[in-house]
């Protein structure tokens, strides 16, 4: 039995909230906090808990924080607001003693730019004060973090070459979309590509590398070679890795519009003068698209994502592939979400339950590959997701 505040009432917001209320004998008491207060209502009058509240708190303002959570008292804080604020929140942690847990890795609003350093930074001061920072516990990074845990405590002596793929086949009857928060989406997606190799970062330009992959009940969709956390954490924690990638897939469509906007300069993070007011082109193409949990009742298709991971078993070569595959309609049945903001909240969820029960323990700032993979899995499917493995089956990745 255990307070949680949960931060951020989008559409991850709303299925953490959703699935913590699901398990009332773990999260006693849940309290929703957004700059918003009117959607965090909104997700509170659809979830049914004994104990659910909400309130109103910025969350670039360390002290407003560290007032909400002195008077609710939480154990934990699930953060999942924007990556901008990662780093505010955390210090209202350290400054009230609490566990703290997210979904993605900090992010400066004035570069687009992510990387774990500065909260990696903050391991020494959590430790000294006896606590516990979770970092990445969406779906990727999280789940795939977790897959290849899996993997090397279960089917490898040594993992070598790992691939992430990420595919939505799904269909929201828009002609331009995001399926998350689309000023941090385009960010991501527009910087240039990175992947490791030889114990080198090497660079490509965006969308320069590609090329078809095989999704399991999807079959093959163009695949295009990015930069995402989650490999920076990996190939630290798990250092035997020779070369780690990730590959996402988009439309022609998506491509399309995206360059039209980044030549017109939509897509800008330098702010602009505009009657008189300073704006940033981006946060204006934000406030122009569909945000990201309308985009849900009219979803059709499926998610899939996953390692392809190979390496040495008992001296030999192995190949291994883990993956969940999620259906937008089925998530929307159940939460009224769309898949990708299903397959981000759900692990957010069962990431605070093991730190709730003591399943995952710890002082200082960890990656989920840090920590033991098997009751995460264990109850993943049990959650809405499940996932499937085969070991030396046909592999995607022979290069």
């Amino acid at each position: 039995m255990a307070k949680v505040l949960i931060i951020g009432a989008g559409g991850v917001g709303n299925v953490v909230t959703q699935k913590c209320a699901q398990l009332p004998d773990v999260f006693s008491e849940i309290l929703l906090a957004s700059r918003t207060k009117e959607k965090c209502d909104r997700i509170a009058a659809a979830t049914p808990h004994p104990a659910i509240t909400t309130a109103q708190v910025d969350a670039d303002q360390v002290p407003e924080l560290v007032a909400l959570i002195n008077d609710f008292q939480p154990e934990l804080v699930i953060n999942v607001a924007l990556p901008y604020q990662d780093l505010p929140i955390m210090d209202a942690c350290l400054a009230t003693g609490v566990n703290y847990l997210d979904t993605a890795n900090y992010e400066p609003p004035d570069e687009a730019k992510f990387e774990y350093k500065w909260q990696w930074n903050y391991h020494e001061r959590f430790k000294q004060a006896g606590i516990m920072a979770v970092l990445g516990c969406g779906f990727d990074p999280g789940v795939t973090g977790v897959f290849a845990a899996h993997a090397l405590k279960h089917h490898f002596d040594e993992i070598h070459y790992l691939d992430i793929v990420d595919c939505n086949a799904g269909d929201h009857g828009h002609p331009f979309a995001t399926n998350f928060n689309p000023e941090i989406n385009i960010r991501e997606i527009t910087q240039p590509g990175k992947y490791y190799e030889n114990s080198t970062w090497l660079e490509v330009e965006p969308f320069s590398v590609h090329r078809p992959i095989d999704y399991p009940a999807i079959g093959k969709k163009e695949s295009y070679l990015l930069y995402h956390e989650e490999l920076e954490s990996l190939v630290k924690h798990i250092p035997t890795i020779k070369r780690a990638r990730f590959w996402m897939t988009f439309s022609e469509s998506y491509l399309t519009h995206l360059r039209v906007l980044e030549n017109v300069g939509l897509t800008s993070i330098e702010p602009i003068e505009y009657e008189g007011q300073q704006i940033v082109p981006l946060q204006f193409l934000k406030a122009v698209l569909p945000t990201p949990s309308s985009l849900g009742e009219n979803y059709e298709g499926q998610t899939s994502i996953g390692c392809h991971i190979r390496g040495l078993k008992n001296g030999k070569p192995q190949s291994y592939y883990i993956y969940n595959n999620c259906d937008h309609a089925a998530a929307y049945q159940e939460l009224g979400a769309q898949a990708v903001a299903y397959t981000t909240g759900v692990p957010a969820m069962l990431g605070a339950m093991l730190m709730l029960t003591g399943k995952w323990q710890g002082e200082g700032v960890f990656n989920v590959e840090q920590l033991d993979p098997d009751p995460f899995l264990e109850k993943l499917g049990t959650y809405g997701l499940e996932w499937h493995e085969s070991v030396n089956d046909s592999n995607e990745f022979t290069d």
